[in-house]
């Protein structure tokens, strides 16, 4: 059943149909051609999204559109743009400071690429060329699913079971996010720099840096107050995304006083409709992994590979080439939800940190997001900006290897992600 399964999705994935849907027609071939009953299918995408974690997801999109409405935008770009100073690829830098700051309150690569690009491309291209403003702002909105709260990991430490917590995965992603932002900062530099980009900018001015500060410490507090309740146990991740939801709330309507009671209709239906692709995404895919594992493919897979080496970091090596490839082309979340309930027990027999497994695993697919064909944020910024993606690639080039680069030193180091969740006792 499960080459059934896996024959049908690839099929209809090639003919352009949606995966949600491939996902599920692929699954009730399998159920149709192994006569388990189709009554199986909605049991099994029932029991899936029937989760209490799982309306976590939901919550912190709501959240991410709540905080765009109300725009917030304004304060950070303006509070980065106070750190940056008059520096080469200044505009660049801002940008990257805010999607590092963004990412920390959406948790989505996105819906980050969306507020980047409608408020900074046409600041950016006063500065820069299309090609180049779109990867700079495809590259911070990135730092969503690496930096705190991430969706990515959330979905991932669902579909993993046990084996990780959510605030473990959290706390993974903050050292390499930093890294990652700084890198690209430097990356950024140097190209301005070749290409002779002008100065932008103000000079540093710790007054107004401080100024700037205080303006948008309430927007600061929000992740502080949130990750950091999740990490200290106060309470669960679901519930730290309904307050995450409810500071939004309270920030548009009487902090920046830009949100408006019309605007709550759009937002909601923005945020469900994201939220119901996910959705969607992990009920037709529940029914597929119920097949592979009544197939015992995950045991069969991994007999496979310890047949052909016994060594975990061969194991680690094929997996991120594997990872790559699907990266490129298959979404995401559904790389998630079919792949994780797969490969994470392999990953564990062959005794490598769960944590460690899981944040490589969802760092290495959150490059996919920025790969061709299927980079999805290479197509929002198509939307955006109406350049055609293949006038982006070769300006993503280099922040796509820049994060590669980043991705193997958390391989060859394992304690750069491990560090900050083995102090705090994950």
């Amino acid at each position: 059943m499960s080459g059934i399964v896996i024959g049908l999705f690839f099929a209809f994935g090639l003919l352009g149909m949606p995966l949600a849907f491939a996902l599920g027609l692929a699954a009730t071939g399998g159920l149709y051609y192994g006569d388990m009953g189709l009554d199986v299918m909605p049991q099994r995408m029932m029991h899936a999204i029937d989760s209490f974690p799982l309306m976590a997801i939901p919550l912190f999109m709501l959240a991410g559109e709540l905080m765009v409405a109300g725009d917030i935008m304004s304060r950070l770009v303006t509070f980065a743009n106070s750190i940056v100073g008059r520096v080469h690829g200044g505009l660049a830098h801002v940008t990257i400071i805010t999607g590092a700051i963004l990412a920390a309150v959406s948790g989505a690569a996105v819906a980050s690429a969306s507020a980047l690009g409608s408020s900074l491309i046409p600041v950016l291209r006063k500065q820069y060329d299309d090609g180049y403003s779109s990867a700079i702002i495809a590259s911070s909105a990135n730092l969503g699913p690496i930096i705190p709260p991430s969706g990515a990991m959330i979905v991932y430490a669902l579909m993993a079971g046990s084996s990780v917590s959510v605030g473990g995965m959290f706390m993974a992603g903050v050292v390499p996010g930093l890294i990652l932002m700084a890198g690209f900062m430097v990356l950024a530099s140097w190209i301005a720099k070749r290409r002779d980009y002008p100065l932008t900018g103000e000079p540093f001015e710790l007054r107004r840096v401080l100024h700037e500060t205080r303006r948008a410490f309430v927007i600061f507090m929000m992740p502080i107050i949130v990750v950091g309740g999740i990490v200290g146990g106060v309470f669960t991740p679901t519930e730290g995304a309904a307050i995450a939801t409810v500071y939004s709330l309270i920030i548009g309507f009487f902090i920046t006083k830009k949100l408006k009671i019309s605007d709550l209709p759009e937002v909601f239906f923005r945020a469900a409709v994201t939220s119901s692709m996910v959705g969607a995404l992990i009920a037709f895919a529940a029914a597929s992994t119920f097949i592979f594992t009544i197939d015992l493919l995950p045991l069969t897979l991994a007999n496979w590979v310890k047949s052909v080496t016994t060594d975990p970091n061969m194991f680690l090596a094929m997996m991120m080439i594997l990872l790559v490839i699907v990266g490129m082309f298959i979404e995401s979340i559904s790389a998630y939800i079919m792949l994780v309930p797969i490969f994470a027990p392999i990953a564990m027999a062959y005794h490598i940190d769960p944590l460690f497994f899981g944040f490589i695993f969802v760092f290495n697919l959150v490059i996919g997001m920025m790969t061709p064909p299927v980079g999805v944020l290479l197509f929002v910024m198509s939307g955006i900006t109406g350049l055609p993606i293949a006038r982006m690639i070769k300006e993503v080039l280099p922040f796509v290897l820049l994060q590669y680069g980043v991705l193997v030193l958390c391989i060859l180091f394992p304690a750069l992600p491990l560090w900050l969740p083995r102090l705090l006792g994950y």
